[in-house]
């Protein structure tokens, strides 16, 4: 039997299926019929497909996804749902609505997966190009032929309270991913899209690590999920049963989508150093540092041994004592994070002493 992650997005005819019973079936009903009548007043008719991803809570592990480590995120009620239609003929556009139009206008884009998004003019409809972009990226990537490009009608109403720290970037980019490829007739197993949408995302600036994407993709009712990196993977975490969680909102909106360049992104690099120049001290050259580490967990096996040989188990004694004499001395160092790709380059000059 495979594996949860190794399953494609399921398919369902009815609400009951994903919502349940009782009020919050109650909710999706009107939601859904709603978003129906936004979708035929902008286009002139119902979509063809409907497509969802929920927001996440993480319980355990806090920015460490982007190190390489495991975090224990479970998804949460409040979702994205994204309407769809394929336009056959005609100007190839994709025409992007929402259900509350009187905050988040039509946003109107070519059908062109090789465009650019303009970080510095930021619209709201920029993270269902992420979503577009990626998915052709990766069909290309894998040989998957899915066609000549065609106009989209697009309809998106998102319940994840924006910048509260919930993932509302993420159910929305997850949901868009789902509603292309389902529209343009693939289908990808859950691993593989939870990566998928990670990399569509950094077209939007967020050098993300996974953990938001992951489990709005591979999230199971009444499970939290221990999700892995390099390669994504996840394994579900039984929660007690009529156990509740509190999520407090502040009500103070994060504009993530506006200052990663300079906020969450910084994080990323400063970390990215980090381990880089760990992993110089702890013995590797400069040249194979900075090719090959990429997060902390790539240096852990040497902090392990640095331990080792000083008689302890603690792998942190590499960062608490000076390791060796070095032969060289850090001069310079220059970053280069490109927000708009999935690369950070970092020069390290060393001289020696």
């Amino acid at each position: 039997m495979a594996k949860h992650e190794e399953l494609p997005v399921p398919v369902f005819k009815s609400l009951e299926g994903v919502y349940g019973s009782g009020s919050q079936l109650e909710e999706a009903e009107l939601r859904f019929k709603k978003l129906k009548s936004k979708f035929t007043e902008f286009f002139g008719h119902a979509p063809d497909i409907y497509a969802r991803s929920p927001g996440r809570v993480n319980l355990i592990g806090e920015h460490i996804d982007y190190e390489g480590y495991s975090v224990l995120p479970m998804a949460i009620r409040q979702d994205t749902i994204v309407g769809i239609r394929k336009v056959e003929g005609g100007e190839k556009v994709l025409r992007i609505a929402n259900v509350n139009s009187e905050k988040y206008s039509l946003c109107t884009y070519p059908a062109d997966p090789e465009q650019e998004i303009d970080l510095k003019n930021h619209r709201w409809g920029h993270y269902f190009i992420c979503a577009y972009k990626g998915f052709y990226e990766y069909a290309k990537s894998k040989g998957i032929d899915v066609g000549e490009t065609v106009g989209l009608e697009v309809i998106v109403d998102g319940v994840v309270p924006t910048g509260s720290g919930l993932s509302s970037s993420a159910a929305f980019v997850c949901s868009s991913t789902i509603a292309v490829m389902a529209v343009m007739g693939a289908s990808f197993p859950k691993k593989e899209l939870a990566q998928l949408t990670c990399d569509c995302e950094r077209h939007i600036g967020t050098q993300s690590g996974g953990m938001d994407q992951a489990i709005s993709v591979m999230a199971q009712s009444g499970f939290a999920a221990l999700i892995d990196f390099n390669p994504i993977r996840a394994a579900e975490v039984q929660l007690p049963a009529g156990g509740t969680f509190v999520i407090a909102h502040s009500l103070a909106e994060s504009q993530k989508a506006v200052t990663a360049a300079t906020n969450y992104n910084n994080r990323v690099v400063e970390c990215h150093l980090a381990a880089i120049v760990l992993g110089i001290k702890l013995g590797m050259s400069t040249e194979e540092a900075v090719a090959k580490v990429k997060t902390l967990s790539d240096v852990e096996g040497l902090c392990v041994s640095f331990a080792g040989k000083h008689e302890s188990s603690d792998p942190v004694l590499a960062v608490k004592v000076p390791v060796y004499q070095s032969k060289t001395r850090l001069l310079h160092v220059q970053i280069f994070p490109h927000l708009h790709h999935s690369v950070i380059h970092i020069h390290v000059l060393y001289r020696r002493v």
